[in-house]
């Protein structure tokens, strides 16, 4: 059965909110990388749909879902179904995250020497370690995983975070995200990384607070959530931003200068990763 492949080119940050409005429009996968483009920090946006899909007003759709003016640019190839297994295939080598945690699909051996592998395949949610704001926020957690700690992963996607944080030795990972086809992503992974992983809509999470908190967003609602990411954070607990691009750091972290000083922890390929420690 053939199939079809979207590609297109966007800002960095735009691209993670197309992508997964691409995915809640219908499109069967979706996939992100750094992009060519030399005058701005650009991500390449990949997508297989189904080939009677009306591409266009797929891509319609996706826009006005991630508060873009119109749809942007793109191209179309037709793939055949070996095509497409080779082509995703491809783009999911496994990735060394730090000393000791690796990120792998299931069809690939992880990096030599990596103490603790995290299993995803690219599917319907966003989170695969291949972007830059994931691999930060995995580093922090290899960092500030030492065992017994509550995790929260808000925003989760794939799950990939509060996964990496049980198998880091988290005592508690709890995912949360608005897009329940995340939440069934973030639960089937879970499985698959035979790791305990409760996952919930935020107005479905129970009380409480946590000794890390990380979200991996983007700047806009990050900023918006401050005061409720803020106050599930625990007494010198650790929070950790990402998906901020570096103008945008300083508006974010004033957002949450009353309950946390956020300072760059690290940055990798012009996003930033801002972690502070609650007061």
């Amino acid at each position: 059965m053939p199939w079809l492949e979207l590609a297109l080119e966007l800002e960095a940050a735009a691209a993670e909110a197309f992508g997964d409005a691409l995915l809640a429009a219908g499109a069967q996968s979706v996939w992100l990388e750094l992009g060519a483009n030399d005058t701005a920090v650009c991500t390449r946006v990949s997508a297989i749909l189904a080939l009677e899909t009306d591409a266009r007003a797929l891509a319609a759709a996706a826009a006005r879902a991630a508060g873009l003016a119109a749809a942007p640019p793109f191209t179309l190839a037709r793939l055949e179904d070996e095509d497409w297994v080779r082509r995703v295939q491809s783009q999911f080598a496994p990735i060394a995250i730090g000393e000791r945690l690796a990120v792998a699909p299931s069809w690939v051996d992880p990096p030599p020497r990596a103490a603790v592998v995290v299993r995803i395949d690219p599917g319907t949610a966003f989170g695969t370690g291949s972007h830059a704001s994931t691999r930060l926020a995995l580093r922090f957690l290899e960092r500030g995983v030492r065992g017994g700690e509550r995790v929260l992963d808000y925003g989760c996607g794939s799950g990939i975070l509060a996964i990496a944080a049980a198998k880091l030795g988290a005592a508690q990972a709890d995912a949360v995200d608005v897009d329940l086809q995340a939440l069934e992503a973030a639960s089937a992974n879970a499985r698959a990384n035979r790791v305990a992983v409760r996952v919930a809509t935020p107005e479905a999470l129970a009380p409480g607070s946590y000794d890390i908190v990380v979200a991996n967003i983007l700047a806009q609602p990050l900023i918006v959530l401050a005061p409720l990411l803020a106050a599930r954070v625990a007494p010198r607990g650790r929070l950790a931003l990402s998906g901020v691009l570096e103008p945008q750091a300083g508006e974010v972290a004033h957002a949450y200068a009353p309950w946390l000083e956020l300072e760059v922890g690290e940055a990798e390929e012009g996003w930033e990763l801002l972690e502070g420690v609650r007061r």
